[in-house]
């Protein structure tokens, strides 16, 4: 007997994992809240030096106060950084004419503040901050320390769940996640804004991990593909709803605090979860691992079979995974042969370039032009059909042509908009549109394709480095949108041509279409090749 003989015969698809799945999906729909919030929080509004002090002894109306305060850029804006060392009074003569040339045109930074047009949101930490002009940096910085904290997060979450298990790790996150989030809204500077942004970061990687971990632990395996395929929605229609929150809700504070109160409720029905019987048996803790089993068996209904269930009967169906578990494999056993070596590269460039392209869209809407809660739905709205359609062409076209066509297809359109003026705005969100939905079907392969290619013995820690990469590529997505302040076409060359470069690189990958997963001949080689060289180096240590 195996144990998924044990799930079965205590109910694999019964009332207590419908519920068990919708409780876990749930808090799914508010990690897109926390991981595109930048967006709405750091909004930067239209805005401009405010005008002098002295001039609120004139009757002046705010258009012209603004006319001799602030010159105009080459658009015919008030420029954002600089105004007038005087009021040009002459202005109001020359009915709007540029300054004469000389001492009364020099200009000066913005001496006394901004002034904000927050008709779009009625406060951003743009605006309470004034992170604007030298300090603009500071808003990517914000996102590089969020997505910081996600890496931090997973690092160490992942090796705590191992250590302490997914139910108390799940519930730590909820609470990190929920009091990092208040205390956010709660920010009175930047730095504290960052540092709980930090914990926030951290907190998600821990829900990420623990959840699919409970939820695939706890199902059989027919039903593990559409069971990941609708909790995967549950994260894109979380886009929606992010969307339709910062509609109603336009101050940033009570915006953070709407979409971090929920995780207060979602630590206190987590107590319900059961801990992984899978994870107590292999902790050798068969006693609760028996327990649980009996409880889920009472939950759906199947008493009597869950009573014949004993510590005897669980130990002979964890021989094969305890077999599994024994031995030492690290993350240098990725790269410890050629065919290895090849690979793991070939995947760390693309889920690195994937989640830098993909976040270096997501995360500056502005910049086409169009309503930010339009083109937030649209953005989130197009990853359903995308990952319906990598769906089929993974299953029909193969992994190998659908993970590098995703890549290729959605770097030429992220270069394509370089070209494409900015007055054209139609165009140029139709573009981004496709190019996005292509890097949502490119995550999609990633997951699959990854965990075909990796040998059974190391697809834990070969999934983990290559997650690690695609954090790595969302931390330093922000950080080149600040080239484009010196070449504005500089960041989407840099966007467009990442995924093209790493969708060459996917050719190099073999193809795992209509191959078994775990037993197939290549891997049975690729696993002795590494045992081979682990004994050999041992027994050179031990020499």
């Amino acid at each position: 007997m195996a144990f998924a003989d044990l799930l079965e015969q205590v109910g694999s698809t019964g009332r207590f994992q419908v519920l068990h799945v919708t409780l876990l999906s749930i808090p799914i729909l508010m990690m897109a809240s926390h991981n595109l919030l930048q967006n709405f929080v750091a909004l930067v509004p239209p805005h401009h030096c405010s005008a002098h002090t002295n001039l609120s002894w004139f009757q002046l109306s705010p258009e012209e106060t603004l006319q001799i305060s602030v010159p105009l850029d080459p658009a015919g804006r008030p420029q954002r950084c600089q105004r007038y060392v005087t009021p040009q009074w002459h202005l109001l003569n020359y009915n709007g004419s540029s300054a004469e040339e000389g001492s009364d045109g020099v200009l000066q930074e913005c001496m006394d503040g901004w002034s904000y047009n927050l008709t779009v949101m009625t406060s951003t930490i743009i605006s309470d901050w004034d992170l604007v002009c030298d300090l603009r940096s500071l808003k990517e910085m914000a996102q590089t320390v969020y997505m910081g904290g996600v890496l931090a997060g997973a690092l160490i979450f992942g090796s705590l769940s191992d250590r302490f298990g997914r139910r108390n790790l799940l519930l730590i996150s909820y609470l990190l996640m929920a009091v990092s989030g208040t205390c956010t809204a709660f920010s009175s500077t930047f730095s504290l804004f960052c540092l709980f942004r930090f914990g926030c970061g951290m907190a998600l990687s821990g829900l990420v991990l623990n959840s699919f971990s409970l939820i695939v632990e706890w199902i059989p395996t027919r039903v593990r593909t559409v069971t990941g395929t609708m909790t995967g929605y549950c994260y894109t229609v979380g886009q929606l709803i992010l969307a339709a929150v910062a509609y109603f809700i336009r101050d940033w504070r009570w915006l953070t605090l709407a979409v971090s109160l929920p995780f207060y409720a979602f630590f206190l029905f987590s107590w319900w979860f059961h801990e992984s019987s899978r994870w107590l048996a292999l902790k050798n803790k068969p006693e609760e691992a028996v327990e649980v089993l009996k409880s889920v068996a009472r939950f759906n209904g199947r008493q009597e079979e869950g009573e014949k269930i004993d510590v005897k009967m669980l130990q002979e169906s964890m021989k094969k995974e305890m077999s599994n578990v024994q031995g030492s494999y690290s993350v240098l056993d990725l790269f410890r042969t050629p065919k290895m070596r090849i690979m793991t590269i070939c995947l760390s460039v693309v889920w690195l370039s994937t989640s830098f392209a993909y976040y270096g869209l997501a995360m500056d809407l502005q910049k086409f032009g169009v309503d930010i809660y339009l083109i937030q739905v649209i953005f989130g709205a197009v990853d359903i059909p995308a990952k319906v359609v990598i769906t089929v062409c993974m299953s029909y076209v193969g992994r190998r042509p659908s993970q590098s066509g995703a890549l290729v297809i959605a770097g030429i359109t992220i270069l394509i908009n370089i070209l494409v003026p900015y007055d054209k705005q139609t165009i140029r969100t139709c573009l981004a549109v496709v190019g996005k939905g292509c890097l949502a079907a490119s995550f999609n392969c990633c997951y699959l394709y990854s965990g075909e290619l990796y040998p059974t013995i190391l697809r834990q820690n070969g999934m983990g480095w290559v997650s690690m990469m695609a954090r790595v590529g969302a931390m330093v997505a922000p950080m080149v949108l600040l080239t484009g302040d010196h070449v504005p076409w500089l960041p989407g060359l840099i966007y467009g041509g990442a995924p093209i470069l790493s969708g060459i690189a996917a050719i190099f990958l073999p193809e795992t279409l209509d191959q078994a997963t775990i037993a197939s001949p290549q891997k049975e080689r690729l696993e002795g090749m590494i045992l081979q060289d682990t004994q050999l180096n041992l027994l050179k240590q031990a020499s």
